[in-house]
C-alpha cells in the first residue's frame, strides 16, 4: 500500500502539455505551495527520508535559486538545521564563489558567499525538481569549492527520462516523485 502523505502530494502535482514549448510536459508544483497538508506532507516525508539515510550528520540545507528557497529554509527547520543560499550570479552581496552550467538554450551561473560554510561542513542540496541535473551539478561543484561535503541531493520531483541523476553521481539523489 503507498503511502498516504505520498498519495496527497502526488495528486496536487498538475501536468500542462506544451509548456513552456511543444512536446514538454510542464510537472507544476503551485497546488503542493497552495495546499498547507501537501507541502506539510512533502517536507515531513523529505525529512524523514533524510533522518533515516543520515541521522545527526547533517549540518546545513542549501536550497536552489528560485523554487529550491520554498522547500529549503521549511526542510531545514523542520530538522532543526540552518539554510544557505544558492543563487544565480550577481544575486548575492560580498565575496562570492561561482559556477556555469549549460542549458538547453544557452548558459546559466550560480554562486554562493564563500562564507556561507566552512571547510568539511556537511550539506544536503534541495530543489522542487530534477530534469538534466545541470543545476544541482554547479551547486555541488560550489560546494566543492567551499570544501563541503555534499551528503546527498533530493528533490519533490524527478523527470527520470532526463537522466539528471546520472548527471550528480557519485552524489546520492532522492526524489519523493519519479516522471519519464
Amino acid at each position: 500500500m503507498a503511502d498516504p502523505e505520498l498519495q496527497l502530494v502526488e495528486r496536487r502535482i498538475r501536468s500542462f502539455p506544451d509548456f513552456p514549448t511543444p512536446g514538454v510536459l510542464f510537472r507544476d508544483i503551485s497546488p503542493v505551495l497552495k495546499d498547507p497538508a501537501s507541502f506539510r506532507a512533502a517536507i515531513g516525508l523529505l525529512a524523514r527520508h533524510l533522518k533515516a539515510t543520515h541521522g545527526g550528520r547533517i549540518d546545513y540545507i542549501a536550497g536552489l535559486d528560485s523554487r529550491g528557497f520554498l522547500f529549503g529554509p521549511s526542510l531545514a527547520q523542520e530538522l532543526g538545521l540552518g539554510c544557505v543560499l544558492i543563487r544565480k550570479r550577481g544575486k548575492l552581496p560580498g565575496p562570492t564563489v561561482w559556477a556555469s552550467y549549460a542549458l538547453e538554450y544557452g548558459k546559466a551561473e550560480l554562486e554562493i558567499q564563500k562564507d556561507a560554510l566552512e571547510p568539511g561542513q556537511r550539506v544536503v542540496v534541495v530543489d522542487d525538481l530534477l530534469a538534466t541535473g545541470g543545476t544541482m551539478h554547479a551547486a555541488c561543484e560550489l560546494l566543492g569549492r567551499l570544501q563541503a561535503e555534499v551528503l546527498e541531493c533530493v528533490s519533490l520531483v524527478e523527470l527520470t527520462s532526463l537522466k539528471g541523476r546520472e548527471k550528480l553521481a557519485p552524489v546520492p539523489f532522492f526524489s519523493l516523485l519519479q516522471y519519464e
